[in-house]
């Protein structure tokens, strides 16, 4: 393979940078309409909605309340299957279940005018008493069905006989508020009827999810669905399923006969398109004198809201990451008149890693071990919970590589003893993981007598890098140059592919891509044999190889070679395959997952209690990489996110009305330039011939674990001062 694993610029950089790549409401169709959602201003009750004087403004074209929606099968309801549908507020009665939630749609012949109508929408309410106050409402948690497709619980050995004969033992309680994702591009769609055929232009982590959840939801064919998503600015999960504005726009495109454009506005991405949900995670751990964990539990308890239990699989990180004989986990999740949660770059392992990597540091501290050498001491050569062999694990290279790279070695183990004129300096580190998944998928590859492919599959680029990677890998299996290869995605008539989320989208598609691109070689060399005027004629197939835009005899004569081109522009016909790829038992043999080591250093200004982060150093082994450059960002992007989870981030609630109160990017923080220092990415070398053919490992999520808790521990380090609460603001240290 020449072109995998070469850090090569993204093949759609130049129409992003020129303002050319299409994201959905860039589309346009005749006589468009646009749409305007209106949503509640209370938790729990019934609203009533006036809508006459709307209904007679000018360029209305329909005001959709409780009152005049007709009704949908299973009242709306069909569609429930997450990540891709959801229970949707359809205005298909007249109950409110949270603040946010859309009670009204208003479509005029503009934008302007659409505002403008619902504005003059007279609503009322008949409220009722919410469930807003977590403290309160924890006090009636209840257990999920499941986690994950696992128990919600998990027991092995006995934690209290352990926790009562350890050495030594900490227990404290750990708090992650709600946070919302903010993409760039908030939510669009464009929806257009063609007869009986919808077709959605919709900002979407996955296509073939929306085409489902659309029809199951309006109950028409799938086939009736066609949904189109080029590109995605920002998704990081809330984008994976398909929320109620999607289905909204498709029913108002059917009332009013023209196509219709519902994007919501920044405020509207909080509250009816998912969050990270607030958690509480009390954790136990006790250890030998030599510091090796006799017993562990993590218990988590997060909201959810009324209309679906959604849960945030904290603990769940706990059962595989450190050994121990003795453990116990357990997730509780309780109902409020809340949006329902959702998705957001690594659940549980995100919120998890930050409890359990903080807990180890203050056992650490407490049994006066270094907190590296105390992982080391824990390190789990198989799964602990699920007794498994790893299909894979570079993380004691990913320990000694960023421990030397930080340089860690110089740390003064003592807290608070390090300064830099008014700084406190503070060192600290965690471990990193997310487990590799992966699902079928099927991509296409057509080879067209001017001698390039089109390669096809219906996946998404959020702007991971998923066309540059996907082109790459195609280039390889067919044997072509990389510029005449072209990579598609984002339509649901394409080859099928999973959801871009839970870090799979690599180690899903470029199997099957792989799998069709050597198919393609394979229908060549055919050609070539079978072609009395080609020098291959009549050859043997296994010792034809294909590269660079060439067929040759491997190690022969340099006259028995032919391009490509000349061969197909000879034949005069397309060449079109298709591959396939899925996961076997592969799970059943082994535990898959990703890992890494983050190192921070901070500085905490000793009278403001300003929190800085110069530099972060971060080793991971992720398999192999199929595109060094983009490898790199994502793994950035994911540590910048980390910062933002530990010392910006959190979404507000007023407990008086359920409203998130900061529900723009003016008041809900998230890290800009400024905020951000030095961050050194290491990927240590990792084989792994078991996830998937090309050993690729995902990537997207594994650079915010570990991120927030390296930072508790270093600002602990700095100040003295542990605080167990996201994000770690100056108030929590003056």
């Amino acid at each position: 393979m020449n072109y995998v694993g070469q850090g090569l610029d993204r093949s759609d950089g130049r129409l992003k940078v020129c303002g050319a790549a299409p994201y959905a409401a860039e589309f346009t169709a005749p006589r468009m309409a646009h749409a305007v959602l209106l949503l509640s201003t209370v938790a729990k009750g019934r609203v009533r909605i006036d809508a006459a004087s709307a209904e007679a403004a000018p360029g209305v074209l329909a005001v959709m309340t409780p009152a005049n929606t007709p009704p949908l099968p299973q009242g709306g309801k069909a569609a429930v299957n997450p990540p891709a549908g959801r229970v949707l507020s359809l205005l298909q009665d007249d109950v409110v279940s949270y603040n946010g939630q859309p009670i009204a749609l208003v479509v005029a012949d503009t934008l302007e005018r659409a505002t403008d109508a619902m504005r003059m929408l007279k609503v009322s309410y008949t409220t009722a008493d919410a469930s807003v106050d977590f403290e309160k409402a924890k006090l009636e948690a209840h257990a999920p069905a499941q986690v994950n497709r696992e128990s919600p619980d998990s027991a092995r050995g006995d934690v209290a006989k352990a926790l009562a004969g350890a050495a030594s033992r900490i227990e404290a309680r750990y708090t992650t508020p709600v946070e919302h994702h903010n993409p760039m591009e908030p939510h669009a769609t464009i929806a257009e009827w063609n007869g009986d055929r919808l077709i959605l232009h919709d900002s979407t982590q996955y296509v073939s999810g929306v085409k489902e959840t659309i029809a199951k939801t309006l109950g028409i064919g799938p086939e009736q669905v066609t949904v189109i998503c080029p590109y995605v600015g920002g998704g990081f999960g809330c984008k994976g399923s398909a929320w109620s504005h999607v289905t909204l726009a498709a029913m108002a495109a059917r009332q009013v006969g023209r196509p219709v454009k519902l994007v919501l506005d920044r405020t509207q991405m909080f509250g009816p398109v998912g969050n990270r949900p607030r958690t509480e995670q009390s954790l136990r751990l006790g250890a030998a004198a030599d510091g090796r964990l006799s017993a562990v539990h993590h218990g988590v308890v997060a909201e959810t809201s009324v209309l679906e239990d959604w849960v945030e699989p904290s603990a769940i990180v706990t059962r595989m990451l450190y050994a121990s004989e003795s453990q116990t986990t357990s997730h509780r999740i309780t109902k409020m008149n809340v949006g329902t949660p959702t998705f957001m770059r690594a659940p549980g392992e995100a919120s998890g890693s930050y409890a359990l990597e903080c807990a180890l540091d203050e056992l650490a501290e407490q049994m006066k071990i270094d907190p590296l050498e105390m992982r080391l001491r824990n390190y789990a050569e198989q799964d602990p919970g699920k007794r498994l062999p790893f299909s894979s694990k570079a993380l004691r290279e990913c320990y000694r590589a960023g421990a030397e790279r930080f340089g860690w070695s110089l740390r003064d183990t003592r807290p608070a003893s390090m300064r830099d004129g008014r700084w406190q300096v503070g060192l600290g580190m965690a471990s990193a993981t997310y487990p590799t998944n992966r699902s079928p998928a099927e991509a296409l590859v057509r080879l067209t007598p001017d001698g390039t492919a089109v390669v096809q599959s219906g996946s998404q680029d959020l702007g991971t890098g998923t066309y540059t990677v996907m082109t790459q890998v195609a280039a390889d299996a067919i044997g072509l140059p990389i510029e005449r290869v072209r990579f598609e995605l984002g339509d649901s008539r394409m080859p099928k592919a999973p959801v871009s989320g839970g870090s799979q989208s690599v180690a899903s598609v470029s199997p099957a891509v792989l799998a069709a691109g050597l198919a393609a070689r394979s229908k060549l060399i055919d050609l070539a044999i079978a072609d009395a005027q080609s020098p291959l004629y009549q050859g043997r197939r296994d010792a034809i190889e294909a590269g660079d835009g060439w067929l040759r005899l491997r190690g022969g004569d340099a006259a028995r070679a032919e391009s490509i081109e000349a061969l197909m522009a000879r034949a005069g016909q397309v060449i079109e395959v298709r591959g396939e790829a899925k996961p076997g038992d592969e799970k059943k043999a082994y535990s898959m997952h990703a890992f890494g080591a983050v190192f921070a250093e901070v500085r905490v200004d000793q009278d403001l209690g300003i929190v800085r982060v110069p530099r972060i150093v971060a080793a991971y082994g992720v398999g192999n990489l199929l595109n060094a450059k983009t490898a790199h960002s994502q793994l950035m992007g994911g540590i910048v996110w980390g910062v933002g989870m530990a010392l910006f981030e959190e979404t507000h609630r007023d407990l008086r009305n359920g409203r998130y109160i900061n529900g723009n990017l003016a008041e809900y923080h998230v890290p800009v330039n400024a905020d951000i220092g030095s961050i050194d990415i290491i990927v240590v070398p990792e084989t792994d011939r078991v996830i998937n053919p090309l050993g690729a490992k995902g990537i997207g999520e594994i650079g915010i674990t570990g991120v927030a808790g390296a930072i508790g521990n270093a600002v602990f380090h700095a100040t003295g001062r542990r605080i167990r609460d996201l994000p770690i603001t100056l108030d929590k240290l003056l």
